[in-house]
């Protein structure tokens, strides 16, 4: 698909998803202004790594600054005026949710609040905004469809992401600001974050320590390689909610509003011990696992239906678990050099 010459603004730049979405953005040839707070949440060091990468792009700028801050987005979008903004900045982590709540209260709540004010001052063509698979919550109905109701979230993240669709839909409703919210799925590759599974095994393994298996092994994820998701944003993010323009019977078009919700997942969820066995045949060396109890907030299954995906965009995700896991592994020791 060619894309003429056109700014994006994307938030959470220096994050794993954020610089892998930057980067396939700048090489489609958009120019991209990226937002990050370099947080502490975890090592600084790899989020400087990510947007150093994307420095290489002279069409790439990178803003330093919390999207929570008031006035930063509203500057950004009257100077640039980006026709389409990916919102992808946030506090992430369900359990870290239990430890400090405030974090996901600022960064979500009034983070994504501060979008929608700059959007509605100065309209992109298209606003598309990160949810979660948590949002489905307590549902145990599988595959978890868009049309599903979801109204029990487990997690204080998970309630903060939810808030953030019925936020979007009102701004969406009251202002027609063309806004798709998709809910990822357990995302995972090279560059990824050190708080998430596949990260700590790794490292785990590879020092001969123990690795953290949550509910004793019995919990399964429909895991979702990065490059796959951000295929599915960029084509996205030509396809722009009209209000009475449904796609058929799944999907999620609001009645009332240019706006609906979309999952990106692999729509085949692997059972934890399966994606630990990718893991050590990755390594070529066995997991010493600590068998633990789930903890609260956790979901023992996530499994998406992708067919609104596909019927919007023609694409649905790809990558084994066996690839994604081995393509992590190489960019871990080359990156940490081990």
């Amino acid at each position: 698909m060619e894309i003429e010459t056109r700014t994006a603004l994307v938030t959470g730049s220096a994050g794993f998803i954020g610089m892998h979405l930057c980067e396939a953005l700048l090489n489609e040839g958009w120019t991209v202004v990226g937002v990050d707070s370099m947080n502490e949440y975890y090592d600084r060091a790899l989020k400087e790594a990510r947007h150093d990468r994307l420095s290489g792009y002279d069409r790439f700028t990178p803003v330093v600054g919390k999207v929570e801050d008031p006035g930063l987005l509203m500057d950004i979008f009257a100077q640039r005026g980006p026709e389409v903004v990916v919102h992808l900045a946030a506090q992430a982590g369900v359990r870290y949710s239990k430890e400090n709540p405030r974090a996901y209260m600022e960064a979500n709540l009034v983070g994504a609040f501060e979008l929608l004010e700059a959007a509605r001052a100065w309209p992109p063509k298209h606003t598309l905004m990160a949810s979660t698979s948590s949002a489905y919550g307590a549902n145990t109905e599988m595959p978890y469809k868009e049309t599903m109701r979801a109204d029990h979230q487990m997690s204080f993240y998970a309630a903060t992401k939810k808030a953030n669709e019925a936020m979007a839909h009102s701004h969406a409703h009251i202002y027609g600001i063309p806004i798709t919210m998709f809910r990822f799925f357990t995302v995972y590759g090279p560059w990824g974050r050190p708080d998430m599974a596949l990260f700590k095994f790794v490292e785990a393994i590879l020092k001969g320590g123990l690795i953290d298996v949550h509910n004793h092994g019995d919990m399964e994820r429909d895991f979702t390689f990065v490059d796959d998701l951000v295929r599915g944003i960029m084509l996205l993010v030509g396809e722009v909610p009209v209000m009475g323009e449904s796609r058929g019977p799944e999907d999620s078009l609001s009645p009332v509003a240019p706006f609906r919700v979309v999952n990106i997942g692999n729509s085949s969820p692997v059972h934890l011990e399966d994606f630990i066995a990718a893991v050590e045949k990755a390594l070529g060396r066995r997991a010493k696992r600590n068998p633990v109890d789930m903890q609260p907030g956790e979901m023992r299954k996530t499994y998406a239906d992708t067919t609104l995906l596909e019927r919007l965009t023609g694409y649905r995700p790809v990558t084994t678990v066996e690839e994604g896991v081995s393509r992590f592994v190489g960019w871990y020791r080359q990156h940490y050099r081990v």
